[in-house]
């Protein structure tokens, strides 16, 4: 069974950088996307990125040229964040999809930007 484990996280002042990491483990042979969600309090789950084998996902216009995501599905994943704003305060997740199975989330890593 895949497990994430997030790492990074903390933090930052607006306009600063920060990196997230995901290492996924256990059946990763399977893992066809990892990406990245994050979430505020009382809001759904926002799409962050996306990686496949074949590249990236279409980033989202909240954080297109701020963000990049980089690294291998079967293995670790990193999020590079720049021009951090704070409205990008948020905790967020490591996921991974596998054919025919539930999304798999790891526990999440917060990140805030002060003003």
């Amino acid at each position: 069974q895949v497990e994430l484990v997030e790492s990074g996280g903390g933090v930052v002042q607006a306009g600063g950088s920060m990196r997230l990491s995901c290492t996924a483990s256990g059946g990763v042979s399977n893992i066809e996307v990892m990406g990245w969600y994050r979430q505020t309090p009382g809001n759904q789950r926002e799409f962050v990125a996306g990686l496949t084998n074949g590249g990236p996902i279409a980033y989202p216009d909240s954080v297109k040229g701020r963000f990049t995501i980089s690294g291998d599905v079967q293995n670790t994943v990193s999020l590079q964040m720049n021009s951090l704003k704070p409205e990008d305060t948020a905790v967020y997740y490591c996921n991974a999809l596998i054919r025919g199975q539930a999304p798999i989330w790891g526990r999440g890593a917060q990140v805030t930007v002060s003003s």
